[in-house]
């Protein structure tokens, strides 16, 4: 089949896509845990030629389709992920498929993640007398903090490795129907720190008897923005925000202890780890320039997303061949957000894309983007989806990383 045909079959699963989707935001699951999803899941794909590798820590699912043309040399296999879980925040759309589940929300897309890589097992399916290979379609859970994806190949269930790995992430403010893909750093590393400082607390009126923590804890906010600008290059880009501190009870009492805590994300292995030992040093030299201890911990989130160069340039020559050719955009620069994709991309070469969903013709600078209560979809473009995810796929087990085919 050539490349171009794959939009129309993707289009005639439109049908079946939306359905799947409109019934995953219906019912959104949590964490690692997403029975409901992955029941609607297995439902859609009753029948197909499909060997199922389940269990262990989460409810992830791995579906391997075996091509039966016959080999005419190097056999690949190649997977494809969407992931289940959902966000806990309540939904706004007013959609008649609104979440029936008080506190939760599709609200980063993976429903329909799911439901085009739902489609694109399908549309493979049918045609796997047209190649050889593996194709591992990967229905992950837990990828909101969750660490879905390395759970996923500590148990097992993606061994062996693939070849190379292909994801897609929906984006409701970008242009409907556009993939937009980069090489080397696309997503930020993100990592969590807590800081505790303890003094000596006592009464506000006479803060000379005290070790107080509160001038310390403001003067840390103030220098791990310092320590940001002045010790690491702007163009690598490394980002540390306070999101919290918390002090004290009343007016007149100072506290024994302030907590600060908050975000750290980096695009590069190196100032990945520069920036926990800067994060310590600092908490540390001001907390003894004021007279109090400082106790610092670092809870490690999903590393940097790295997208192979040659799986970006086997993506956009699939995005261009199956969609046309005003259907890629080259991404400027990294998203600072974070994806547990990069559990995969650490062991296999690979790339996610970006594809834009916002409502056609309508301006996409002004629609809600991902984790927006109001996030709205335009199901038009979930078969640009399934289609992409299927070329990648066809194109690798045909020729690899190598470009012409074999």
């Amino acid at each position: 089949m050539q490349t171009a045909e794959l939009f129309d079959a993707a289009r005639g699963l439109s049908d079946r896509i939306v359905a799947l989707r409109r019934a995953i935001h219906a019912e959104p699951e949590l964490g690692l845990q997403t029975p409901m999803t992955s029941a609607k899941v297995r439902q859609a794909l009753t029948g197909l030629p499909l060997e199922w590798r389940e269990g262990g820590a989460t409810t992830g699912m791995v579906a391997t389709l075996k091509g039966t043309a016959p080999a005419s040399g190097q056999t690949r296999r190649v997977l494809l992920r969407g992931d289940m879980d959902a966000l806990p925040m309540p939904e706004q759309t007013g959609l008649e498929f609104a979440s029936t589940i008080e506190g939760r929300m599709h609200a980063c897309g993976h429903d329909t993640h799911t439901a085009m890589l739902a489609g694109a097992a399908e549309l493979l399916a049918a045609r796997r007398s047209e190649f050889s290979g593996e194709i591992q379609f990967m229905f992950q859970p837990g990828e909101e903090g969750h660490h879905g994806a390395r759970f996923m190949l500590e148990d097992g269930l993606i061994d062996p490795l693939p070849d190379a790995a292909f994801a897609l992430h929906i984006m409701p403010n970008a242009p409907f129907g556009v993939v937009a893909g980069k090489s080397g750093p696309l997503m930020a590393a993100a990592d969590q720190f807590d800081i505790r400082i303890t003094g000596k607390g006592g009464h506000a009126s006479m803060p000379h008897d005290t070790h107080d923590p509160v001038p310390a804890a403001a003067a840390l906010v103030t220098a791990l923005q310092t320590m940001v600008t002045r010790r690491f290059n702007a163009a690598d880009a490394v980002i540390v925000t306070v999101t919290q501190l918390i002090a004290g009870t009343t007016h007149n009492v100072i506290p024994d202890t302030a907590e600060l805590r908050g975000t750290m994300r980096s695009l590069s292995p190196r100032h990945r780890e520069q920036l926990h030992t800067l994060i310590r040093e600092t908490a540390q030299g001001i907390a003894q320039a004021n007279g109090v201890e400082a106790e610092v911990k670092i809870t490690p989130g999903f590393p940097v997303t790295i997208c192979d160069p040659r799986a970006v340039d086997l993506g956009r020559q699939a995005v261009l061949d199956t969609l046309g050719q005003h259907s890629w955009s080259d991404l400027p620069a990294p998203i600072m957000g974070a994806e547990d994709f990069a559990y995969l991309l650490e062991k296999v070469p690979g790339a996610m894309f970006f594809l834009g969903v916002a409502p056609e013709g309508d301006d996409w600078h002004s629609c809600c983007g991902i984790h927006s209560s109001r996030m709205h979809v335009d199901e038009a473009a979930l078969p640009h989806g399934t289609a992409v995810l299927s070329a990648c796929a066809l194109r690798f087990l045909d020729q690899g990383f190598g470009g012409a085919a074999n």
